[in-house]
């Protein structure tokens, strides 16, 4: 009986490892240009925001702690002081609840005009540049320019419109005196400057939309109206809402147009029109409180955040809610 020997390979002999050959100057060079390339492009902007934004939001928040003092560049500390005061004033809470006013009446009419204003310019019409830049103009114009107009506008006395009501024969409207007169005068100036520069945002937005969808809807039937509700509003919704916090964002910041809405920079007798902003610049620049001007600056930074959360937070639940009825009707489709 012969018995066989199981078969074993002999290991060939390798050969000596090749090693990859060293790069050149210049494949290197292109190595670190693909790495580090992007982070040069962006480095520029990151700079300038660094020096000109992030460095006095710290520097602020430095100074809303001390009792400063401009003349020698120095404070004393006071810790939370400075936020105290200014939680307990009764002017800073006025200045609240103006600038929450005059947002809602400037913010809300704004974005309803401006969409209309933006349909009307996506249709075919002659002249579409012309209308464009018309709408547009408002924008290029100084606020400076636009607050001195509208204030002369809405004079208690000799202004245009109390003009136009007495000959109508209707008593004049005391725009500087009361409060939501003063209000509505504000908000026409913002809306009067912002509303173009939304409009021409959201017809970009319409102008992406495919013309298929309108196509397709008028063979359905949808009328005019209904395919505004249904193809339009639900396309451009994104930048719908990039319009929106933008709005807020700038809302909450109005200075330039309460602070020349009269001779006086005030906000009024009574503070009636005396936003945020202008509390901000009285506290640093008439009273020359530096530190407690800090501290209203960094309130308002918080606000700002905490709506912009809350914006972001309720778009999101909007989009999810609507992602989530389309994916529903699809699937009864499929059934």
């Amino acid at each position: 009986m012969t018995t066989t020997k199981p078969h074993t390979e002999v290991p060939t002999p390798r050969g000596p490892e090749r090693r990859p050959a060293p790069l050149t100057m210049r494949q290197r060079m292109g190595r670190w240009d693909v790495k580090f390339s992007p982070y040069l492009y962006i480095a520029p902007f990151w700079i300038v925001f660094a020096i000109v934004g992030l460095f006095p939001i710290f520097y602020t928040a430095v100074i809303s702690f001390q009792e400063w003092d401009l003349v020698r560049n120095t404070g004393t500390m006071v810790g939370f002081d400075n936020f105290a005061f200014v939680l307990q004033d009764r002017e800073f809470w006025l200045s609240l609840r103006n600038t929450f006013s005059i947002f809602l009446l400037s913010s809300v009419p704004q974005l309803v005009a401006a969409t209309f204003i933006a349909a009307m310019l996506d249709k075919n019409i002659r002249a579409k540049t012309f209308w464009r830049m018309g709408v547009l103009l408002p924008y290029v114009v100084a606020p400076v320019a636009v607050a001195l107009i509208f204030s002369n506008m809405f004079g208690d006395r000799y202004g245009l419109i109390n003009s136009f009501l007495n000959d109508i024969g209707l008593s004049s409207i005391m725009w500087h005196v009361d409060v939501i007169p003063s209000h509505v005068a504000i908000a026409t100036m913002v809306n009067f400057r912002w509303t173009g520069y939304n409009a021409l945002i959201l017809l970009a937005a319409m102008q992406a939309i495919p013309r298929d969808l309108y196509e397709a809807a008028a063979i359905d039937g949808a009328g005019t109206m209904r395919r505004f509700f249904s193809v339009t509003l639900p396309q451009i919704r994104p930048t719908m809402i990039f319009v929106i916090i933008t709005s807020t964002i700038g809302g909450l910041q109005i200075f330039d147009e309460p602070r020349m809405f009269d001779t006086n920079g005030q906000g009024g007798s009574n503070h009636q029109w005396e936003t945020i902003a202008l509390y901000l610049y009285n506290k640093g620049w008439v009273d020359f409180d530096f530190g407690r001007a800090a501290a209203v600056a960094w309130i308002l930074f918080l606000i700002i955040i905490a709506i912009g959360l809350l914006n972001l937070f309720i778009t999101r639940r909007f989009i999810a809610g609507d992602a989530g009825a389309s994916t529903k009707k699809s699937k009864k489709v499929t059934k």
